[in-house]
C-alpha cells in the first residue's frame, strides 16, 4: 500500500514521512479526534497474509499499550488500511541513545540516570510478562527533556520464524528488523532522520549467551543486554567486539570486557560490580529481576554525589512543606540496607509527625556480605545500631554482627550452624538456634550458652521480662522458656477440631505480654495471623493471611500478601487494626527453609531491613567427594530441602514447600528434573530417610496430635502407614542391613 501526504488511515491524517526500513514506513500524522500528533508505522502487507504473525502482532501491541509506563513508548491504536496493518504510537522528539554513544562515553551521573529509567521500564514490562529480547541503543530513545523511552517491545519475538538460527530471534530474510527509520520520532535539528539499515553486529553485540546458543531466553536476557548498554555508556566503547558476527558471538560466550576503570577512572567499584553482575554468562548469576537491578542503581544514584561516593544516601533533598497524605506520614529518616547481590534493601520506619511542615526523608546505604558469603537470616538490634545475620562462608554457616556505622562485619566464634537470630531487649544478647538447641551469645562475643532443646525451629522472640517464645516446625504449639534457660513449657496448643496444624512465628508487642503469631490450618477460616497473650487470655484473629507478622513503630503491622510487604495501621495499646493495608515493598523475601517466615526486621526506633528477593529458597544441590571437592551438580536452582539419595543413586527424596508454606516430600531424578509429589497430607512431612534396600521411605509427619513417623513404598504405591508411636522422634538413618532405624 502506498501512503501519501494527506491520506487518511481511519481518523489519522498523514502529515509527513519520518523514515522507512525493513519493518515498513513511519509517518507523522494527526489524530483528528483528539487533535494531537502521533506516529504511524505502516507494516508490510505480508503481516496481513500471515495469520499467525498478525495474531501475535495484535497481542503484543495490546499488551504493550497496556503497560502505560513513562519509560516505554506508548502504543495508542492498531488498525489495517488496504490490507496493510499499522500501529499508532506516541510521537517523540529527541534522539536515539546510539546518537549520543557515537560521541563517546556518557558522563557517569547521566549514564546512571539513563540506566535507572531503562531498568524501571524493563521492570514494568517484565511484570506483565513481556520480554524485549532485542534491547540495544537503537531501541532506546532519549527525549529532549532527558526521558528514556524503550522502543519496539516484543517485535523481536514477533518476527521469529521457523528455522531461525539464533541471530537474535530475527528471521533470516532480515537480520536487522528493528531499524532506526522505524522510530516514531519527529525530526530534530540535532538529529536527522536516518534511512540506512543497521548491521548484524548491532544486534549480535547485545545478545545474551543463551540467545547466541539458540536456547530459550527469558527476562534475564534483557538484563544481560542492559549490562552491555550500560558498559558502553560508561566506557565509550563496544562491550564485545570482533571482525565478524561469529567473532562477536564467541566473545559473548567466552570473554570478559576490560575493566571499566581502565576507560574511566571516575567509575566507582560499586557501579562496576553492578555492570559485571548483569554481564554474567549464566542467567542464574545475574540480577534475577529488573526490580532488584533498579534498586541497586537507585542506591548509587540517590546520593548527592558521584557514583563513587559512599554509603548514606539522602533522598528528596530540599523537601517540601506540603502536608503529607496518610501514606506519606510514614517518614523514613534512617535506613539500613543489606546486600545488593541478593536484593536486600532497607528503609527506616519513623514516627507520625503532627507538624505539616516536617520533612519526610529517606536514608539508605548498602552493606556488602562477608567475602565469598551469602546472607541467610537477618535481625536488627532494638536500638537500630546493630545488624545480626547468619551467612555461609566456604560452606560454614555461622552468626555475624555488624554495627551500622562500621565498614566490616565480624563472625562470632562458636556459632557454627546458627540460624534464625533474634535480640534481647537490652541489645546485649543474640539468641539463635543451632544443633537442635536454643542458644545465646553476647554481641561482644564470648562463649555460647545453651538454653533448651529446640529441634526444627522456625523463629523466636524475647521480651523485657526475660521470657522467650519460640516455635518449631513439627512442634504443634508455641513454647516458652526463660532467657536464662530451664524448663520449656507449652504456651499454645493447636485446636485439632479446627484442623490447626502448627502455631509459628511469634513476635512480642511492645508491652511484652501480647504477641503476634501465625496459625496454619486445613480450614481457610481458621488460618491466619493471631494475637496471643502470656496470661492465657483468648486469642484474637487479626488477619486471614498466613504469614509471619512484625510490629513496626509508631503503629503498624507488617505482613506478606503474595510477594508484597504490606503495612496496616495497628494500635498496640488497644490491640486492633484500622484502615486499609498499603504496600511498603512490591517484593519481600521469605526464609530459605520456612517460606511463611518473612526475612524482615524492625528496630524499636524505626529502622527496617528487608530482603526483597522472593526466590531465595532455591538451592543448588552439589556432588562432593569425601575431601569436600565439588565434582558436579544436580540441575538448576531448586526449592528442595534435606535431600536423601536413593541407594541406586538414580533419585532423591526431599522436602518442598507449597504455596501455604507446608512441606511435602517429592521424588526427583538425579539429573534434577521430573519431580513428582510423594506425600499429600495437609500436615508437614519432613526428615525423609530412604531404606537401604531402596524399597521404602520413612519420614516425620505433623498430621496427628503429636509428631509421628510414617512409612510408604518408594514406588508411591499403597497407603502411608504409621511406623512408631515415639512422640517427637526424628528419623536420622537406616542401617545397611535394614534391621535398625536410628
Amino acid at each position: 500500500m502506498a501512503v501519501t501526504v494527506g491520506a487518511r488511515l481511519g481518523p489519522y491524517e498523514i502529515l509527513s514521512p519520518l523514515g522507512a526500513g525493513g519493518m515498513g514506513e513511519v509517518f507523522r500524522a494527526r489524530d483528528t479526534r483528539l487533535n494531537r500528533d502521533v506516529a504511524i508505522k505502516v507494516l508490510p502487507a505480508s503481516f496481513a497474509t500471515d495469520a499467525d504473525r498478525l495474531r501475535r502482532f495484535e497481542q503484543e501491541a495490546r499488551a504493550t499499550s497496556a503497560l502505560n509506563h513513562p519509560n516505554i513508548l506508548t502504543v495508542y491504536d492498531i488498525g489495517s488500511h488496504e490490507g496493510s496493518p499499522y500501529i499508532v504510537e506516541e510521537l517523540l522528539d529527541g534522539e536515539e541513545l546510539r546518537e549520543q554513544l557515537n560521541q563517546g562515553a556518557i558522563l557517569p551521573r547521566k549514564a546512571l540516570e539513563y540506566a535507572r529509567q531503562i531498568a524501571d521500564g524493563l521492570s514494568a514490562a517484565h511484570a506483565k510478562g513481556i520480554v524485549h529480547r532485542d534491547l540495544k541503543p537503537e531501541n532506546l530513545f532519549v527525549t529532549t527533556d532527558g526521558r528514556v523511552k524503550i522502543l519496539d517491545f516484543g517485535l523481536a519475538k514477533l518476527t521469529e520464524r521457523r528455522g531461525d538460527t539464533g541471530t537474535g530471534g530475527r528471521g533470516e530474510e532480515d537480520p536487522t528488523l528493528a531499524l532506526s527509520p522505524d522510530r516514531p520520532v519527529a525530526p530534530s535539528p540535532r538529529r536527522p532522520v536516518r534511512t540506512d539499515p543497521g548491521t548484524v553486529m548491532g544486534t549480535v553485540g547485545y545478545m545474551a549467551p543463551e540467545q547466541v546458543r539458540g536456547q530459550e531466553a527469558d527476562h534475564r536476557a534483557d538484563i544481560f543486554a542492559f549490562g552491555v548498554i550500560l558498559y558502553e555508556m560508561l566506557s565509550g566503547r563496544r562491550t564485545f567486539t570482533g571482525d565478524s558476527a561469529a567473532d562477536v558471538m564467541s566473545a559473548i560466550l567466552k570473554e570478559e570486557p576490560p575493566e571499566l576503570g581502565e576507560a574511566n577512572a571516575k567509575i566507582s567499584p560499586a557501579l562496576e560490580k553492578i555492570v559485571r553482575r548483569c554481564l554474567e554468562k549464566k542467567p542464574e548469576r545475574r540480577f534475577q529481576s529488573a526490580h532488584d537491578l533498579g534498586f541497586a542503581l537507585e542506591t548509587l544514584s540517590s546520593s548527592g554525589s558521584a557514583p563513587g561516593s559512599a554509603g548514606i544516601l539522602p533522598a528528596d533533598a530540599g523537601g517540601t512543606t506540603a502536608r503529607p497524605d496518610w501514606r506519606e506520614r510514614i517518614a523514613w529518616p534512617v535506613a539500613a540496607a543489606l546486600l545488593l547481590l541478593i536484593g536486600m534493601l532497607g528503609f527506616a520506619w519513623a514516627y507520625f509527625t503532627r507538624k505539616p511542615e516536617a520533612e519526610a526523608r529517606v536514608m539508605k546505604f548498602s552493606i556488602n556480605p562477608p567475602e565469598k558469603a551469602s546472607f541467610d537470616n537477618i535481625a536488627l538490634s532494638p536500638d537500630g545500631r546493630w545488624l545480626a545475620f547468619t551467612a555461609a562462608t566456604g560452606g560454614k554457616l555461622q552468626l555475624w554482627v555488624r554495627s551500622l556505622d562500621a565498614t566490616e562485619a565480624r563472625a562470632l566464634p562458636g556459632t557454627e550452624g546458627a540460624r534464625l537470630p533474634f535480640w534481647s531487649p537490652d541489645n546485649r544478647w543474640i539468641a539463635f538456634f543451632s544443633a537442635n538447641k536454643l542458644k545465646k551469645i553476647e554481641v561482644s562475643g564470648g562463649p555460647t550458652q545453651s538454653l533448651c532443646d529446640a529441634a526444627t525451629p522456625t523463629s523466636g522472640t524475647w521480651n523485657r521480662d526475660g521470657v522467650i517464645i519460640f516455635s518449631r516446625l513439627g512442634g504443634g504449639g508455641l513454647n516458652r522458656v526463660s532467657a536464662t534457660g530451664g524448663e520449656v513449657t507449652v504456651l499454645t496448643t493447636p485446636d485439632r477440631a479446627r484442623q490447626e496444624i502448627v502455631h509459628s512465628h511469634p513476635y512480642f508487642l511492645p508491652d511484652g505480654q501480647h504477641f503476634l503469631y501465625a496459625i496454619q490450618s486445613g480450614q481457610k477460616e481458621t488460618r491466619g495471623i493471631y494475637l496471643g497473650s502470656l496470661d492465657g487470655k483468648p486469642r484474637q484473629r487479626l488477619l486471614s493471611d498466613y504469614s509471619s507478622a512484625v510490629y513496626a513503630p509508631p503503629g503498624f503491622l507488617l505482613f506478606r500478601r503474595e510477594e508484597s510487604l504490606l503495612a496496616q495501621p495497628f494500635d498496640a495499646d488497644k490491640r486492633r487494626l484500622s484502615g486499609e493495608p498499603f504496600p511498603v515493598a512490591e517484593r519481600v523475601g521469605n526464609d530459605a527453609a520456612y517460606t511463611t517466615r518473612l526475612n524482615v526486621s524492625v528496630s524499636d526506633n524505626g529502622v527496617l531491613a528487608l530482603d526483597s528477593h522472593v526466590n531465595r529458597q532455591g538451592k543448588q544441590l552439589l556432588w562432593l567427594d569425601r575431601g569436600g571437592k565439588q565434582t558436579g551438580s544436580l540441575g538448576e536452582w531448586m526449592a528442595f530441602s534435606r535431600p536423601w539419595l536413593a541407594p541406586d543413586e538414580k533419585r532423591f527424596v526431599a522436602e518442598r514447600a507449597d504455596a501455604n508454606g507446608l512441606l511435602d516430600l517429592w521424588l526427583v531424578d538425579v539429573p534434577g528434573n521430573n519431580a513428582t509429589r510423594f506425600t499429600f497430607d495437609p500436615g508437614n512431612e519432613i526428615f525423609p530417610v530412604w531404606s537401604s534396600d531402596g524399597k521404602r521411605i520413612v519420614w516425620l509427619s505433623t498430621r496427628e496430635d503429636r509428631l509421628r513417623i510414617y512409612q510408604k513404598a518408594a514406588s508411591g504405591a499403597g497407603q502411608e502407614e504409621p511406623l512408631f508411636n515415639l512422640s517427637g522422634a526424628i528419623p536420622v538413618d537406616w542401617s545397611r542391613d535394614g534391621r535398625f532405624l536410628i
